[in-house]
């Protein structure tokens, strides 16, 4: 099976020797700490380097086991029975969450420079769901424009906004941007994650909050599991702290940005003439919409019993409202041997079910 359907780095995107290296650095150093009981926010001085890159106090910083599992807690401590705005796309998992919890999602919509801002309904909101850069599922990015533009929204309606930048650092073209927590001077929540940049496996991801809610987070943290997996956050500082970092950035990026590129070429050969694709600068995903080929659900079915699998369109929008002739296409696991051999198969099944060839 090719599979496009997730988000998950290629097994040479893995540092794994440096990592347990790291590790059992970690384990020499500061053994004792890490393999017992502490502080529900995270491994302090994992805490404290975070906190010192985003110009805040250690205790607006919780660090969770991946930026989703902070979803949940900042979920059912803000969003249970409440109303939440979210970008139409958006990722399906805070979709199902939020379902869970029962609260009524708001979709607010996008277009190719992302969300739109002054679309943004009036009304009580428990918090706005955002993906500013190479947004899942779209690989779309929010213009500096309207990111300025969503922090003074933001401002005015005294609305907490929360940013997902899991994969601003995973960037193949273009300059960074700032992000809305910067532009609004650290007023807006923001989460990220080293599963992208590091390794899904660690678990590591962390929340900016303001301090009351911090602090309640990492209450419903400890009262969740007691006490954080320390020896992954402290393998990770370390991995940080020997400027491991950026040069494994730099060559994960460039493994990606190989696939990027041989999606796109694939896409642009094999698709009829009317089928749209996003061109993303960075991240994981091209959002791919075929106006004159079958629904999605009936040419996933099909594209599975030939080999080949994604995720429809209708997974993400609330309650399947939404892309019927859309999928999300993750190019950051498959050889860009496969990615044109997959991207052939959906072509010639799409083509097959257009109107012109009845």
């Amino acid at each position: 099976m090719i599979s496009f359907a997730r988000g998950v780095p290629a097994p040479e995107c893995l540092a794994v020797e440096e990592l347990a290296d790291c590790a059992s650095a970690a384990l020499e150093q500061d053994g004792h700490a890490i393999l017992s009981y502490g502080p529900g926010g995270g491994y302090g001085p994992l805490r404290e380097w975070l906190a010192d890159q985003h110009g805040v106090e250690p205790g607006r910083v919780v660090i969770t086991s991946g930026s989703l599992q902070g979803f949940v807690f900042l979920s059912e401590q803000l969003a249970r029975g409440k109303r939440v705005l979210v970008e139409a796309p958006t990722y399906d998992r805070p979709l199902k969450i939020l379902a869970r919890l029962g609260a009524e999602v708001v979709t607010v919509p996008m277009d190719g420079d992302g969300l739109i801002p002054d679309e943004l309904p009036e009304g009580d909101f428990a918090f706005l769901y955002t993906i500013p850069t190479f947004q899942n599922p779209s690989g779309r990015t929010l213009s500096v424009e309207r990111r300025r533009r969503l922090a003074e929204l933001a401002a005015e309606r005294n609305l907490l906004v929360l940013e997902d930048d899991p994969y601003g650092l995973v960037r193949y073209d273009g300059d960074p941007l700032p992000s809305v927590f910067e532009l609004s001077g650290g007023q807006v929540a923001y989460c990220s994650s080293f599963s992208k940049t590091v390794a899904p496996g660690v678990r590591v991801g962390w929340y900016v909050l303001p301090s009351e809610l911090a602090a309640e987070i990492e209450a419903l943290a400890v009262s969740t599991y007691i006490s954080p997996p320390y020896l992954s956050q402290a393998t990770v500082l370390e991995f940080l702290r020997r400027d491991s970092f950026g040069p494994n950035l730099e060559r994960v990026n460039g493994l990606l940005r190989e696939r990027r590129d041989a999606m796109l070429d694939a896409l642009a050969r094999e698709l009829a003439e009317d089928a749209t694709f996003t061109r993303p600068e960075g991240g994981y995903f091209v959002w791919v919409e075929l106006p004159s080929g079958p629904p999605s659900s009936e040419l996933l079915a099909e594209a599975e019993a030939a080999g080949v699998t994604f995720v429809k369109g209708t997974d993400f929008f609330p309650g399947g409202r939404g892309g019927e002739h859309a999928l999300r296409l993750a190019f950051s696991f498959v050889s860009p041997d496969e990615i044109a051999e997959g991207v052939s198969v959906l072509g010639r099944l799409a083509r097959a079910k257009a109107p012109a060839a009845l």
